[in-house]
């Protein structure tokens, strides 16, 4: 491709702050930096038509944990590190709800379930006996007692009698939200370059080179690295990638399912958008083939959707699948995002464990703070 002289003069030359991703983290960054730095030329660089990992692919959910991922990772954190955790995600949801509005969002507070599968009795039961420990454990945040059981109205089948439930988890328009960062980035002047593909990356010290789709060169003064799971061509981190798998039904008459709802320890999760349901997960089932930036799906992983589908979540009700997709979240053997500064004017903020939703906006805000 080459760029004619106004391309190069009116969209890449004397970049002050490149972000790579246009996702939740780059936007929120971006605007960000135009706080700080009101006349700086901002530009963010996107590989896809839109956000190509997990923005605007997600499930929509605006969680903080479910009671056996907060008791999981216990197992590997301390109570403290763990409170922390729960602490940011409350924090950062009021911060994209503060930033966008409810209205935006299209926000609504439905309370999310955890449901447990037959086979699964003995993590049922040891959640159940832990929701005074955990309820105490998260006080201090939420002021009131966070998990209660509850009855199984829903009509599921083949799960254990009760749900756990919390009356703090929402739900949001994943695609509201992101097409309101994009207008709010619009009107402050900063530029979104889509199918703009980083593909290298050099700091001399004084400036970051920056290669775009294989071939042209340019100049930008500090990089921002926002592609989360996508980030791992980039940085020697604990990043990698991890799809998730999703599929919506056509609408459903009489639908009584309404809030979020997590299953089988997390690695299945569902909604109702409106009268359809949101169902999505499986990586479980085959992580060494989900640890890809490929946007495929797999028959594997359908299958299993839609017989959890007629079997437990819909077992009274006829459904057609409507869409089909995927997303590319960043994980790690940490919960902790990595935010750090990978060289004199290169930064990066990635490793959102699943949590973009609830973090993304607060590790924006971070991530600037290195401009």
């Amino acid at each position: 491709m080459n760029l004619s002289y106004w391309e190069h003069k009116t969209w890449l030359s004397e970049i002050d702050f490149g972000v790579i991703g246009s996702g939740i983290v780059g936007l929120s960054c971006a605007l960000s930096l135009r706080k700080k730095y009101p006349k700086s030329k901002i530009v963010v660089f996107e590989r896809g038509m839109l956000p190509s990992g997990a923005s605007t692919k997600n499930a929509g959910f605006a969680c903080f944990g479910s009671i056996s991922e907060i008791l999981d990772d216990l197992k590997n954190h301390s109570e403290e590190e763990v409170v922390q955790l729960v602490k940011n995600r409350v924090e950062g949801l009021k911060l994209l709800r503060n930033n966008l509005g409810d209205e935006q969002l299209d926000y609504k507070e439905y309370g999310g379930y955890e449901l447990f599968t037959n086979e699964d009795t003995e993590l049922f039961e040891t959640c159940k006996s832990k929701i005074g420990f955990v309820n105490e454990l998260l006080k201090p945040i939420f002021k009131a007692e966070v998990f209660s059981e509850k009855e199984n109205y829903f009509g599921f089948n083949n799960i254990q009698q009760k749900l756990i439930y919390s009356k703090f988890e929402g739900q949001i328009d994943t695609g509201k939200m992101m097409l309101g960062l994009i207008k709010k980035a619009s009107k402050e002047n900063i530029l979104i370059l889509n199918s703009s593909e980083i593909t290298n990356i050099l700091d001399d010290g004084k400036a970051v080179s920056l290669q775009i789709n294989s071939s042209e060169n340019i100049s930008v003064k500090k990089v921002f690295i926002a592609n989360n799971g996508f980030a791992k061509q980039f940085l020697n981190e604990d990043v990698k990638p991890a799809r998730a798998q999703v599929l919506v039904t056509r609408t459903i008459e009489n639908l009584k399912i309404k809030g979020t709802f997590h299953l089988d320890k997390g690695y299945y999760y569902f909604r109702n958008i409106e009268n359809r349901i949101l169902f999505g997960g499986g990586r479980n089932l085959d992580f060494k083939t989900e640890e890809t930036t490929e946007m495929e799906l797999t028959q594997l992983v359908q299958d299993k959707l839609e017989q959890l589908l007629k079997t437990v979540i819909l077992p009274h009700h006829s459904f057609e699948i409507e869409n089909r997709w995927s997303g590319i979240m960043g994980i790690g053997k940490q919960k902790k995002p990595i935010l750090k500064s990978v060289s004199e004017n290169v930064f990066c903020g990635v490793r959102l464990g699943g949590m973009g939703v609830a973090i993304g906006s607060s590790i924006g805000n971070q991530l600037a703070e290195f401009g």
